[in-house]
This record gives structure tokens, sequence and C-alpha cells, in this order.
């Protein structure tokens, strides 16, 4: 395929509140080669001033295509008058190379109030919001189809558990759809001879939706299916981060808080489990105003419910401990010792935190947040005394249970291989990035497994039973010198997790 190309293009006049005003609408498909790119649309009204327009991410399409979009909202006003009729071309830049789709430079044209355009395919499911939102019961489908294909039925098939069950909706040809946009009745003017079907689909409180378009003339019948990927659109994923917080370690202490904050906001995390969590001693009685899990979550836009305890004394100076944040409530939350020693003068003393948290769309989750000893200092111990912990919390609601944080044994290592060899829980970063890995090492006992681990000394983990509900769909390292830079002596981690 090309590197860039135009899927269509919406242009419509309307009256809103007795104030005229124009919508232009950029729809298009770009072949993913870095994560660092730009999309522009260069265009011109009649006025002839060429100007930017920057698009923006709109969903993806599959692991190598992505869809962008971008729009042109102008109100007709006494000092500035509408565009009309545009003159356009698309600029990709990415890895220091330009790609263009502008029909050889002799771009694009669409004319004022002219609707819209089909440029490449037949049928066309016009732009829609690709998450579906907390409260959202009905989903609009907005079939765009060529008034030359005859086309005399549209038919959407859809489904809400992963084509498990399939439902049929017949979709009904409209003069007007609902454009949301201008949240009102936008007419399509039809210039350039594209008829738009409609159909409403009950989504109720569903995590997903995915659907398919079926359409039908005398003599044939012809799909949109997103090139066999289907359309879909998804509530918000659940997102997770992991961190430990080196104790109160590091230079410009404050600045990295900050920076942990702004990283928690700007990448709208769910829940944090913290590590290394410190607080100053004081005798014993601890200092809440110190705690370095506050000042965090009083550094978010919203605080967060807060849940955390402490272990023993750190560096001579501090209450060292573990906690959770949560955007949303926690219905239970507890702290336990899984180590042998409860003496809070002995490093080997370990305390876990947990919480139910009743995460939207997903269901109850449990979370333990976890900082355990080295292997040979009592890994085993304690890693089987969480998990009978967290099997006692589990029930038949409990959507899943992860165990987070810092476990002090290495990938590929002794204590991790044991954790994986007892087959109940799973390492989500690796089912994220490089499941066949997981495969390998653990499922068909593959004899050069820890070559496979040779370049990944990862301590920190999201350990997730298998009988969980959820599955990881994303799994990144943060806190990086490119990446908010370092806060700890530990990387952090941000996981994302759908329903499977």
């Amino acid at each position: 395929m090309d590197k860039i190309q135009l899927l269509y293009v919406e242009n419509v006049i309307t009256r809103k509140k007795k104030t005229l005003q124009q919508h232009v609408f950029f729809f298009i498909e770009i072949e993913n080669l870095d994560y660092n790119k730009r999309i522009d649309v260069i265009w011109a009204g009649e006025d002839g001033i060429w100007q930017t327009l920057p698009a923006v991410f709109h969903s993806l399409q599959s692991d190598n295509k992505e869809y962008w979009q971008a729009q042109i909202d102008i109100k007709a006003t006494v000092d500035q008058s509408l565009p009309g009729n545009i003159q356009f071309g698309l600029r990709y830049q990415v890895l220091n190379n330009e790609y263009w789709d502008n029909k050889n430079g002799r771009q694009y044209h669409s004319q004022a109030d002219s609707g819209i355009k089909l440029v490449r395919q037949v049928i066309q499911p016009l732009a829609y919001n690709p998450r579906l939102l907390d409260k959202q019961k009905f989903v609009p489908v907005n079939i765009a189809v060529k008034s030359s294909q005859a086309i005399n039925k549209v038919t959407i098939h859809w489904t809400l558990d992963n084509w498990q069950h399939t439902k049929k909706a017949s979709c009904h040809y409209r003069r007007h759809y609902w454009d949301k946009n201008f949240l009102s009745n936008a007419r399509n003017p039809n210039q350039y001879g594209v008829q738009i079907w409609q159909a409403w689909l009950r989504v109720g409180s569903a995590f997903r939706l995915q659907y398919s378009v079926c359409c039908e003339t005398d003599t044939d019948v012809i799909w949109a299916n997103n090139q066999g990927l289907n359309y879909t659109l998804a509530r918000k994923p659940f997102k997770l981060m992991i961190l430990n917080l080196h104790c109160y370690q590091e230079d410009n202490q404050d600045y990295k808080f900050s920076q942990i904050a702004k990283a928690i906001n700007e990448l709208d995390v769910d829940v944090v489990c913290l590590q290394e969590v410190a607080e100053f001693w004081n005798n014993g009685l601890g200092d809440w105003n110190s705690n370095a899990a506050r000042i965090i979550n009083d550094q978010l836009a919203v605080p967060y419910h807060i849940h955390t305890d402490w272990s023993h004394l750190g560096f001579d100076r501090y209450r060292e401990g573990v906690a959770i944040l949560s955007r949303y409530p926690m219905y239970h939350h507890e702290a336990r010792y899984v180590s042998e020693s409860h003496d809070p003068f002995s490093i080997h003393s370990r305390k876990v935190v947990m919480a139910e948290i009743d995460a939207p769309n997903m269901g109850p989750i449990n979370v333990f947040s976890a900082h355990l000893s080295w292997w040979e200092d009592g890994f085993a111990y304690q890693f089987n005394q969480l998990r009978d912990w967290a099997s006692d919390r589990q029930h038949p609601n409990i959507a899943a249970t992860l165990l987070c944080g810092d476990f002090n044994v290495a990938v590929g290592s002794q204590g991790y291989q044991w954790v994986m060899a007892n087959g109940q829980y799973e390492d989500q970063y690796l089912m994220a990035n490089c499941s066949h890995r997981q495969e390998q090492n653990f499922r068909i006992n593959d004899p050069y497994w820890q070559q496979y681990q040779s370049n990944d000394y990862r301590i920190d983990y999201v350990f997730m039973n298998k009988s969980s509900l959820l599955k990881a769909t994303s799994a990144n390292i943060l806190f990086t010198d490119q990446d908010y830079g370092r806060v700890s002596d530990h990387s952090g981690y941000v996981l994302t997790f759908e329903p499977k």
C-alpha cells in the first residue's frame, strides 16, 4: 500500500444557533513506520492561503496500519468568511523521510457543502469514536456507499463477545445522519454520489463492539470488514503501573516525585503499585507528611484512593513499605506480613498490601503490591504465603488477581523459573510482548529457554492468575532516559488489560 492515503473527505456547511459554519473532515490511512511521526493536511480555501492542519491518531487498524483524522471547523463572522471550496494534500513525516498523497501534485479538491467524497473504497464506515464511553449504551453506525453500486440493502453483522454470538441490524437509508461534530442532524448534500445508511446498535455495558458491513445489490454481495479485521469500538482498558521508588535515595527527589505524578496523569493510569515507599522513621511512629506515596498522590490531577503500610526500618532512617494508589474505590484492603520475620528492624521482614478494586467494565480485581526478599533469603516461603493469601481472597466474581511489584528474582533465575513452573501465574510483560517465549519456556519445556531470557534483566513483575478473565494487551517500560527520565534505580512498567 501507499505509505499514506486519503480514505474520504467530508465537507458540510450548517447553521447552528443562527451561525453559519463549515466542517471539513479528513479520514486517513497510514503505514505505521515508527512511533514518532507527524501527519498533516496541507490545505487552502478559496482565499488561496495554504495552511497546515495536524492530524491526530484515530485507531489501530492492524499491526502495521493506523487510521488518523483531521478536521476544520470554522464559523462565519464579520471578519472571517468560510473556506468554501478547498484543495489539499496529505503529508507524512517519519524517520527523516516525507511521503505525500496529493494526486501527484494536482491536489485533492472538495467543494463547499458537498458532503462525503469516497476516494478509494466503495463502502466506508464514517469516522467513529473508537472508544465506547463509560455510560454509553447505544452506538450509531453510519455507512457511506457509492450510489453507482445500486445498493438496495445494508446489514451490520455485529458481536459483543468476540463472535461467540452474532447479531444483525438492518440499516436505513438516511438523507440526514447523526454527525458527532455538530451534535445535530447534518445533511449529506450528496454531490459526489454517496448514500448514507445508518443503524443504531445497543451495546449495553459490553466492553467491546465488533462489526462488519454487508451490502446487497440485485446481483451481488459486497463486504466491508476492515480488511478482515472487522471494525472495533471498545471501552477504556484497565491501566496499571508498577514502580520501586528507591526509598528516598534519589537526587532531585522532589522533581522525580513530580515526574512520577506527571506520568500517572498523562498516561491516565488507573492503579499504581509502589514499593520502597518511605517516610521518616520518627522513633517508629512514622511521618505521614513525608510518605512518598502520599506526596505523589497529592500531585495527581485528582488524588487517588491510597492504601499503604510499612515492613521494616530502611536505610536506618525510614519506615519502608508498599502502597496502592487507585482511581477507583477499594472495597476491601488489607496488609500482611508474608515473611517468617515480623521484626521491624530486619530487612527480611516483608509486608504486602492488597486491595479489591471494582474497575468499570472489568469487574472486581484483586491487586497486591509486594516487595519480596531474594531467593536465598526466603523468596519461596514469601511467595507461597502471598499465593495462598491471593487464593483465599479469590471468589467467583473476581475478574483477575494481580501480584505486582519487586520480586527480587531475575528473569530466567531459579526463583523466576520456580514461579512459572507452578503454572498458576503468568508473567504479563511476556504475555503482552512475546507470549511465545512464555510458551517455549514454561509449557513445552524448551531446553534452550534460558537463551531466550539472556537480555531480560527484569526483577519487577505483574503476575496474573491464569484463571483470570482479563488479558494483557500492552506492557511497556517506563521512566527511562527517553520517557519521563529516570526516577529510581528501577524502571517502572505500565500495562493495559482488557477482557478476554
